[in-house]
């Protein structure tokens, strides 16, 4: 049986592919739950208006990342922390914190962006990276100072 699928399935395909499965998977399963539909040429023709619309909001929605990669790669934002006369700080600095910082400054941008190893544990300044988009990220300087 050929489907075509709506969303991603691991080990079977990306949203969008046309893939062949036993007849009992594709009724039982895939198809009541929505996450395929026949592949009849009705449905190919629809995939094919999805698909271009979604390849040109997908390019917008990118131009759109690089462009505020560009204005976060001059940026650092400042965090201020109590911490011991060892510089170790009293907690950590987390992805909200950085969120925080930058919104402090009028940049918003999703919390979910940055990329954070592990949390930050000492005074000092570091790099943090900020994933925008699939292929795109900037990075920023935190400045991590005693209060």
């Amino acid at each position: 049986m050929k489907l075509i699928l709506t969303e991603d399935i691991p080990r079977l395909g990306s949203q969008g592919d046309v893939v062949n499965v036993k007849d009992g998977y594709g009724r039982n399963y895939l198809i009541p739950l929505g996450k395929a539909m026949p592949a009849t040429p009705g449905n190919l023709a629809k995939l094919d208006d999805r698909m271009r619309v979604e390849e040109v909001r997908v390019r917008k929605d990118k131009r759109l990342a690089e462009d505020m990669a560009e204005r976060l790669a001059s940026v650092s934002c400042t965090i201020r922390v109590q911490a011991d006369e060892h510089d170790k700080l009293y907690g950590a600095v987390h992805e909200r914190d950085v969120t925080q910082a930058l919104a402090d400054q009028g940049i918003e941008i999703d919390p979910h962006w940055v990329v954070l190893e592990e949390p930050l544990k000492m005074l000092g300044v570091y790099p943090v990276k900020l994933h925008l988009f699939k292929g795109v990220e900037a990075e920023i300087k935190v400045w991590i100072i005693r209060e």
